[in-house]
């Protein structure tokens, strides 16, 4: 049984697909939610690996939202002690910035299922050769990041050319939503603060534009699921297997 620290900033976007897996590991699962403590203080010593999710919230915005710099300093941490860490979109753009790279706008946002494509350096690695089939992801960010200067690129498309990267032997950065399951699209899609987001994304208004994001994860979702499982797999393989035995004392 490993401990599993999560680093979350809104309410609608926990761990989804990731949690079940945990779970059926027997692994423990402890959430910090920064939206509601956001002077929230964690001892990493006490944890076997870091999940940072997403959120509105940006790089650069460190006066409204202070613990993105306190997550950072966390971040770096748990690096320096070797646990495994896995970035979902604000989560792979605090890893980007932790580590010295540039985060900033991207020239439009990415809604919806776009397309994907794997680095020849990703087919031999362990986390995202699961991903190898999948040439569409689930994605719902509006910034990007460089290139961290000891990372290696392992997803890409045009719009975004930095989609996914690897730092050392254990440390993942997924620009795109591949925790996203049935129910979270279907929330994000409904929540009122995304509609604006999605009457940006072309002529047809939000609520068009939705219903086509609808269909087309009824398309793309199993795929990408199985994808996912995977992958997940591949990550959570990489935590120490920990046994904790408890000897009773003689009477």
């Amino acid at each position: 049984m490993a401990r599993v620290l999560v680093f979350q900033h809104v309410p609608y976007e926990p761990l989804g697909l990731l949690d079940p897996k945990i779970r059926a590991l027997k692994h423990r699962i402890r959430y910090v939610n920064f939206g509601r403590e956001p002077k929230a203080q964690v001892n990493l010593d006490n944890y076997d690996a870091l999940v940072v999710l997403g959120g509105p919230m940006n790089i650069g915005q460190e006066s409204v939202y202070p613990h993105l710099t306190q997550e950072q300093v966390y971040i770096r941490q748990a690096a320096e002690k070797g646990i495994p860490i896995l970035g979902i979109c604000l989560g792979a753009q605090l890893i980007a910035s932790s580590f010295g790279a540039a985060v900033y706008p991207a020239a439009s946002a990415e809604i919806g299922w776009q397309p994907i494509k794997l680095t020849e350096q990703a087919l031999e690695d362990p986390v995202f050769s699961g991903l190898r089939e999948l040439s569409r992801v689930f994605q719902w960010h509006g910034y990007t990041f460089d290139l961290p200067a000891n990372a290696v690129r392992l997803a890409e498309n045009d719009h975004c050319l930095n989609q996914g990267f690897k730092i050392g032997e254990n440390i993942y950065g997924l620009q795109f939503h591949l925790e996203a399951n049935l129910a979270l699209i279907q929330r994000w899609l409904r929540l009122p603060q995304h509609q604006s987001e999605m009457a940006n994304m072309g002529q047809s208004g939000a609520k068009l534009y939705a219903e086509q994001v609808w269909k087309d994860t009824l398309y793309h979702y199993d795929f990408a699921r199985h994808a996912a499982d995977r992958a997940f797999s591949a990550f959570l393989s990489l935590l120490p297997q920990v046994s904790r035995v408890v000897q009773l004392k003689h009477r």
